[in-house]
Parts: structure tokens; C-alpha cells; sequence
């Protein structure tokens, strides 16, 4: 019995990560209709390419789809672990599988999208307030810049500070966690390397601008 326990956290990753390689935007493209995310705008699969086909219904259900495959592999383990000797360090393992299944996708030959929506649910499971926090970093940086690659780029570098911030205040800080959060954080970063350079050429895309399929 012990035997297998030691194995459930990697387990537990796996399964994170094969939810996180489930690419929402491609899929709710397909049942409603809609052109491939992969192939118009940014050929991102996420929530706000998929915007750009022009329907908010698709781009919210992919957003809330991409967020809940995030939230819940850590929920699952705050809420069924502790019995199984699943703690905190599994909690951190499957954050970071169901992020990682995001970017490289198994189903999708490991092409995905840049993780955002992810990793707000991932914040979101491992503290409402944390992830509330980071949301409404994104919200106001998007209401007033319009660019949701800034908005992004602005919480990713924010999500760590308030964690640590957030010590002994709001929740307990745990290192493995930390580093975790991080990491998806520099991830974020790198998977927007092309939007910072568009950004700064002033040709990235505002957020509500539709594009044509093969633009």
C-alpha cells in the first residue's frame, strides 16, 4: 500500500496534465461551428483568439472551459489528498501538470496556447483570493490598455508578489508552491515573447479587433 502512495503524486500529475491537454478553444471551435483559433489572428488557441472569430459566446465558454481544467485537479487534491498523504507538494506537482498540459498539449500535438486562463485557474485553486487578486490585475491593465497580451504579461509578473505578500495574511506560504507559481510565471512570459515584440513595434492586436481566417 505504501508502495502505490508513493507513486499517487506523479499519478496525480499525470492526470493534471492529460485534463490541461484538453485544448478547449480548438474544441469549442469545432462543436460550434467556427473556424480553427490555429489558423486566423494569432493562431493561438485560446479564449481571446477565438474572440476574434467574432463570437463572445465561443471565447467564454473557452475561457471558462480553460480556467476550470486549471482550478480543478487543484481542488481535487485539497479536497480527496490528505487521506492519500496528498498534501501541498502534490497540490504544486498537479498545478503545474494541468499548466503544462495547456502549452504542449498531448492531443494536440503538443501545440497549445499561452496557458493565461490556466493559470488564473490554477491561482484560483490554490487561493481565491490570490487568483481574485490577479484577475482584477488583468482586468484593469486590459479595460484601460486594451491589449489582453499586456494585461497577461502585467499579471504574470504580479501573481508571485502577492502570494508572498500574502504570507501570514491571507493563507500560508508554502515554497513548493512558490516555486510553481514562478515558473508558470516566466512561462507565461516566454509564451508571449512574440506579443512583446509587437507590443514594442506598437502592430499587437487590441483586444475586440476580429480577424479573417489566414490573416
Amino acid at each position: 500500500m505504501e508502495a502505490i502512495q508513493s507513486f499517487l503524486p506523479l499519478l496525480a500529475a499525470i492526470a493534471a496534465y492529460l485534463l490541461g491537454s484538453l485544448s478547449f478553444a480548438v474544441i469549442v471551435s469545432h462543436v460550434m461551428g467556427l473556424n480553427d483559433p490555429r489558423t486566423y489572428g494569432s493562431k493561438n488557441p485560446g479564449a481571446t483568439n477565438v474572440l476574434r472569430s467574432g463570437s463572445k459566446a465561443a471565447a467564454i465558454i473557452t475561457l471558462l472551459l480553460d480556467g476550470l481544467k486549471g482550478w480543478l485537479p487543484v481542488m481535487l487534491v485539497k479536497w480527496y489528498g490528505k487521506p492519500y498523504g496528498l498534501e501541498e507538494g502534490t497540490l504544486a506537482l498537479v498545478a503545474l501538470g494541468a499548466f503544462l498540459g495547456h502549452l504542449w498539449p498531448v492531443f494536440f500535438r503538443f501545440v497549445g496556447g499561452k496557458g493565461v486562463a490556466t493559470a488564473l485557474g490554477v491561482l484560483l485553486g490554490i487561493n481565491w483570493m490570490l487568483g481574485l487578486a490577479t484577475l482584477l490585475t488583468w482586468l484593469i491593465v486590459a479595460f484601460f490598455m486594451r491589449y489582453s497580451s499586456l494585461a497577461s504579461l502585467v499579471s504574470a509578473v504580479f501573481a508571485p508578489v502577492y502570494y508572498v505578500f500574502g504570507d501570514g495574511l491571507a493563507w500560508d506560504m508554502h515554497r513548493s508552491t512558490l516555486l510553481v507559481i514562478c515558473l508558470v510565471s516566466l512561462l507565461l512570459l516566454y509564451r508571449h515573447a512574440e506579443n512583446i515584440n509587437r507590443l514594442v513595434k506598437g502592430t499587437e492586436s487590441r483586444l475586440g479587433k476580429k480577424a479573417k481566417p489566414g490573416a
